[in-house]
C-alpha cells in the first residue's frame, strides 16, 4: 500500500462522506488534529458520528465542527468540562445525540475493532445506567458487561513526525487515542508536524506502522 502525501489538509480530507463515523484523536487539545478538523468543516460532510475522548474545547477544533451542526452524534468519555459550552448548548437544545463510554472502555472498544475482536466482557459500568440493555455475565464472582467494537469509516489523528512511508512517531501526551484509532478505521488520515525521508526515523521509535496509514499531511501544531 502506498501512503498518499497530501499537499494540504483539504486534499487530505477529500471524499469523506455524509453519515460517516469519524474517529478523532486527542486528549483535550493534546494530539487534536485541528487542521484536519478545520478542513473537514470546509469540506462540508454532515450527519457525522464523532468518536473522541471528549466533546470539544472552547470554540476550535472539534467544538468548531459541532458548532457548524455537522455532527449528529458524539461517542465520548468526557462530554462536559469547563470549556465545553458548544456541546453543552447543543445537547441541552436536543440537537445532538450522546453516548457516554468510560474512558478505558472507549480505548478498548476501538482497539478491539483493530484487533478483529468480536466483543469482550468488561466490569466497568456494571450496575450503572451505562450497562442498561447490555448482556452481563458473572465471572469469578464479578459482574461483567459485554462491549462491542467501535469501528470508524475515517480516523483523523495527530502525530509528531512521519516518514514518507507513513510510519508515525508521537510526542508525549499527544500519543493518546491515535495509535488505536489508526488500526480501527477504513481510511486513516494523519496530521503531522514534520515529514522526513524514509529511514530517518529509528524503527524502534515507530508507534504506528505505515501499513495503517492512508494519507499524511504536514501541518503545524502537532
Amino acid at each position: 500500500m502506498t501512503v498518499q502525501l497530501c499537499d494540504d489538509a483539504d486534499e487530505a480530507v477529500a471524499g469523506i462522506e455524509d453519515g460517516s463515523t469519524v474517529l478523532v484523536g486527542g486528549f483535550g487539545m493534546a494530539g487534536m488534529p485541528v487542521a484536519l478538523i478545520d478542513a473537514l468543516i470546509r469540506q462540508g460532510a454532515t450527519d457525522l458520528t464523532v468518536v473522541s475522548n471528549n466533546a470539544g474545547n472552547g470554540d476550535t477544533g472539534l467544538a468548531a465542527l459541532l458548532a457548524k451542526g455537522r455532527v449528529r452524534k458524539v461517542v465520548c468519555s468526557f462530554p462536559r468540562q469547563s470549556d465545553s459550552h458548544v456541546f453543552d448548548g447543543l445537547y441541552l437544545a436536543g440537537r445532538i445525540e450522546l453516548e457516554v463510554v468510560p474512558q478505558g472502555n472507549l480505548a478498548e472498544r476501538i482497539r478491539a475493532a483493530g484487533a478483529g475482536i468480536g466483543a469482550f466482557f468488561c466490569p466497568t459500568g456494571a450496575g450503572t445506567v451505562l450497562a442498561e440493555g447490555k448482556e452481563t455475565r458473572v465471572i469469578d464472582g464479578r459482574t461483567y458487561v459485554l462491549e462491542h467494537p467501535i469501528r470508524g469509516d475515517v480516523a483523523l489523528i495527530g502525530a509528531h513526525r512521519a516518514d514518507r512511508m507513513g510510519n508515525l512517531v508521537y510526542r508525549k501526551t499527544a500519543r493518546n487515542f491515535g495509535p488505536v484509532m489508526a488500526t480501527a478505521a477504513t481510511t486513516v488520515i494523519a496530521q503531522v508536524g514534520e515529514i522526513v525521508d524514509t529511514g530517518v526515523i529509528d524503527p524502534e521509535t515507530v508507534v504506528t506502522p505505515g501499513i495503517y496509514i492512508d494519507r499524511v499531511v504536514q501541518e503545524a501544531g502537532t
